[in-house]
């Protein structure tokens, strides 16, 4: 081997450590403990990070419209659950989720707590997205981002 192909080869294994070692440290972590009660009928998705919007619901094949604001939220609060086994499946053009569906078993003394992995992620790459008609909802049950 050549002294230049040496050198060569010496600096890109140096430069590809280099690059190796200075990947930034992803952290996924929950700010918070999930609370201790959480009321009947409740179903509380808490997010690992703060997550835009517009998210969209669906309760056991039913869309749910979920109010939010503009700055998005953390924590999507459903309320107004009827006890029993549901489905559950939450979805964003801005936002991937995992998992982002699931069954729960409600019951009438105690909500159910989930924390979901969020990660931004902008699925309509060009033009705008199409608008999706309003959700039909289930008498009784709403879901706010905050």
């Amino acid at each position: 081997m050549t002294q230049a192909r040496r050198m060569a080869l010496v600096s890109g294994v140096a430069l590809l450590a280099a690059l190796g070692c200075n990947r930034p440290k992803v952290v996924h972590t929950v700010a918070k403990a999930a609370p201790a009660e959480v009321p009947g009928g409740t179903l509380t998705l808490a997010f690992n990070r703060k997550v835009q919007g517009p998210v969209e619901l669906s309760l056991d094949g039913v869309r749910i419209p979920v109010l939010q604001s503009v700055k998005g939220g953390k924590t999507l609060l459903v309320t107004g659950i009827a006890p029993g086994r549901h489905r559950y499946f939450v979805q964003s053009n801005r936002d991937a989720f995992g998992p982002d569906q699931g069954e729960l078993e409600m019951s009438a003394a105690r909500g159910v707590y989930y924390v979901l992995f969020a990660q931004r992620f902008e699925g309509v790459l060009y033009g705008k997205t199409e608008l999706t008609p309003i959700a039909e909802g289930i008498p009784g049950v709403s879901a706010i981002l905050k």
